[in-house]
């Protein structure tokens, strides 16, 4: 099975336009913080430049796209800026009303900087280490598009569809920016040194293979020793193996992950926690209730509580 879709249709990743842009003359936007999310920002045309707490600065230009992957916040700028205006009072200022292209400046369609804009979302709790080892942020240039041309060509059509101004444009570009989102995972856990040894856990023949297992079957009654049987390991070596690649143990992933499939089961609504207990293979919902809410704070009736 494609582990990286079942991780992310467990995350719930839904992506989201908030803007395309024509920026004229001098000009610079705080972008603020957003919990649970991963912000974008591909340039159409022009230059632009990205300065993060950090103090990085990313100079970039047509074609390229940076990925804020925890949402943190950041200023989008013609040139190097130390601060900006807060996104709202810029929109508030042009009085944008979210749709169409959001103008700042004298709209010269000819030295405009053009960007498409949006967010990737996650439910609230998601959790896992190949979020966990993303940096701050991830550039995605011309030459690195070359080398992946699944990825080149969903950026194309995206820039393709969101200035086409047809019927279900919005619609089709955030379907297509989930897609690229899962491309520029996968790009970025091949590119980076910080998910090199993530990769290295997927890539691994046992190691993988007991990760195949644990998100195909999340619910039966692992242990470190069955399934080190299973991919013909000696327990300690495996759980050695398992820790140095993934960063956690074995035992502790899957409780993770079953607490993952926990939130998304309880945000649709339709199961008791008593059955979330046993689709996530959990003894008794005592067992599970204790787990949820060691884990996120709350009980789990509580968290479908809040929910509404």
């Amino acid at each position: 099975m494609d582990i990286l879709n079942d991780i992310l249709d467990t995350l719930d990743l839904k992506g989201a336009l908030y803007f395309r842009t024509d920026f004229s003359d001098s000009w610079a936007v705080t972008v603020p913080d957003l919990e649970q999310a991963a912000r974008f920002h591909l340039v159409v045309q022009g230059q632009c430049s990205i300065t993060l707490p950090s103090g990085d600065i990313v100079s970039m230009g047509p074609g390229d796209l940076i990925l804020v992957p925890r949402g943190q916040t950041h200023i989008v700028s013609d040139s190097p800026v130390n601060e900006a205006p807060p996104l709202e009072k810029v929109l508030e200022a042009v009085g944008y009303d979210g749709e169409g292209v959001l103008v700042v400046g004298e709209g010269d369609s000819q030295a405009a900087t053009q960007l498409i804009c949006g967010h990737f979302t996650f439910r609230k709790g998601a959790d896992h280490p190949i979020l966990r080892s993303l940096p701050d942020y991830l550039l995605i240039t011309a030459s690195m598009r070359a080398q992946n041309p699944w990825l080149d060509t969903l950026l194309r059509l995206i820039g393709q569809q969101i200035f086409s101004n047809g019927v279900g444009a919005s619609a089709s570009v955030r379907r297509l920016s989930e897609a690229m989102f899962i491309e520029l995972l996968r790009v970025g856990i091949e590119e980076l040194d910080e998910t090199d040894s993530l990769l290295k856990g997927y890539q691994d023949k046992q190691v993988g293979q007991a990760l195949e297992l644990i998100h195909k079957h999340p619910t039966s009654p692992w242990t470190v020793q069955k399934l080190a049987q299973e991919v013909g390991m000696s327990r300690s070596r495996f759980a050695d193996r398992f820790g140095d690649l993934l960063g956690q143990g074995p035992m502790s992933y899957l409780s993770d992950w079953r607490l993952q499939k926990a939130l998304s089961l309880l945000d649709h609504g339709t199961y008791t926690v008593q059955q979330v207990a046993i689709e996530t293979g959990y003894q008794s919902p005592a067992a599970f209730t204790r787990a949820f809410a060691g884990k996120f704070g709350l009980a789990p009736t509580k968290y479908r509580q809040a929910l509404h």
